[in-house]
């Protein structure tokens, strides 16, 4: 439910005394600001934005000072929207019900560099914990295509990234211990193991991560790689068999010419020719090199340095969907996260499922997954191919809803033991099995939803 005006201005002048007149703010355009992400990503979405608006924005600067927040706002009835960078594609940090944006962007210390292992607040950059390591000679396990997202914004929104061709999921052993900042609790709750991976991906509904210790491993000597091929599916091949180097390729990405042609300009990209992008281990560099030339195609640049393998992975995942979009503005675009090696095995079936079908693609940890975009004509034609696109094989995940639809039941369960009075980001769980074309009522929020077809078929979320 929406909090009160009184609850509101109570709660403002709490969060004064906490964290000073520059810690909280009621101005309007930081409001409006503070209560969207890149939800415009989806056509769908974007036809029901303005979804809610945040009453208040908050900036606790600290891991201890998120959860005197939380607590705060609990003790007035006011809801609580976390957000990091505003980087997730699913309307995850809209606050449908209003109330307190609780922003963790000042919270960014990196707490300690060990061995195998970094502890950091829930706001610093990914990047910034990707540099920390590199000075102790280790490396993140994995960090998303956005790398200035905040770690705790990966672990409550995001899936994967660079890195997960070895290490799969967010979700799958990256995490070893979380403080969360929850309603009814005093200070910071420790979880470790199997109980912390029960709070990544959950866009902070169960509890609000608040400072995070993630896998690290020994540093490797990475290169950016271009290349070009006169064929989008010998860009395929080459998808496939540099998944299988030794090392493992951190990253690897490919694109139609039609999609490359609008990434950015300094991008290594020949004209009229698919795009494959690698971050690849330099002692793997003459492999990959006769990989790409036996599936046919050209090595145009390799660079050094994080600084080049950051933005390599910036034209990752998502990434050239949002460019595709951006450069091309007569054409309105939505995409569909898909995987399998039906891809590869079946691209032009796959990419005949919607007019003007085109495929983005990742190497990835079990199976090849991507983004399939076309032209919008409406969200009855992109739900009707979510069917013919598993009768193809593809797993289908629905980048067009912005509950979360993973492990829904398990955290369900978590959150009456944690979130009873339903405070943490109201709205953001719907059962999938409620789930069908008629508007969908929950905590107090209106959603419109798609069919039950449209939920997740195995694939939750490919993050930004």
């Amino acid at each position: 439910m929406p909090a009160t005006p009184a609850a509101l201005e109570a709660l403002r002048l709490d969060l004064v005394d906490l964290l000073g007149d520059r810690g909280v703010s009621a101005d309007p355009k930081t409001r409006e600001r503070a209560s969207v992400d890149e939800a415009t990503m989806s056509p769908i979405l974007t036809e029901q934005l303005p979804l809610g608006l945040a009453d208040l924005v908050a900036y606790p600067a600290s891991a201890d000072a998120i959860a005197q927040t939380v607590q705060a706002a609990a003790r007035h009835g006011v809801p609580v929207t976390t957000r990091g960078k505003g980087t997730g594609n699913y309307g995850q940090g809209i606050p449908l019900d209003g109330g307190l944006v609780l922003d963790t962007s000042r919270a960014r210390a990196v707490v300690e560099v060990g061995d195998g292992v970094i502890t950091a607040e829930a706001g610093t950059p990914m990047v910034m914990m990707e540099q920390a390591a590199a000075a102790q000679g280790q490396q993140l396990w994995m960090y998303p295509s956005t790398a200035q997202s905040t770690i705790g914004g990966f672990l409550s929104g995001g899936s994967g990234g660079t890195g997960s061709i070895s290490h799969g999921s967010n979700w799958e052993g990256f995490v070893t211990a979380l403080d969360i900042a929850l309603p009814g609790e005093d200070g910071l709750l420790h979880v470790e193991g199997d109980e912390a991976q029960t709070f990544v991906h959950t866009y902070g509904t169960a509890g609000v991560i608040a400072r995070a210790t993630v896998r690290l491993e020994p540093l490797q000597d990475w290169r950016a790689v271009y290349a070009s091929f006169p064929t989008f599916e010998r860009a395929l091949t080459a998808v496939r068999t540099l998944r299988g180097l030794t090392p493992a390729p951190r990253l690897v990405s490919a694109d139609r010419a039609e999609i490359a042609a609008t990434l950015p300009k300094d991008t290594p990209v020949v004209a009229g020719a698919a795009s494959l992008r690698g971050i690849i281990d330099a002692t793997a560099l003459e492999d990959a090199t006769g990989l790409i030339e036996v599936a046919g195609g050209t090595v145009v640049e390799v660079r050094e340095g994080l600084q080049q393998t950051t933005k390599v992975s910036m034209l990752s995942y998502n990434h050239p969907i949002w460019w595709l979009k951006r450069n091309t503005p007569d054409t309105v675009y939505f995409h569909v996260e898909v995987g399998g090696e039906a891809l590869i095995d079946r691209i032009a079936d796959v990419e005949g499922v919607y007019p003007g079908g085109m495929l983005h693609i990742e190497a990835a940890h079990r199976f090849p997954i991507g983004m399939l975009t076309a032209p919008y004509t409406g969200a009855d034609d992109v739900y009707a191919g979510y069917p013919l696109l598993e009768a193809l094989g593809v797993r289908v995940h629905s980048p067009h809803q912005y509950y979360v639809d993973h492990g829904v039941e398990d955290l369900v369960a978590l959150k009456q033991r944690t979130d009873p009075d339903g405070v943490l980001n109201p709205g953001h769980i719907v059962d999938p099995a409620l789930v069908d074309p008629a508007l969908v009522v929950t905590g107090g929020s209106t959603a419109s939803a798609q069919p039950a077809s449209a939920a997740s078929t195995g694939i939750p979320g490919f993050g930004k």
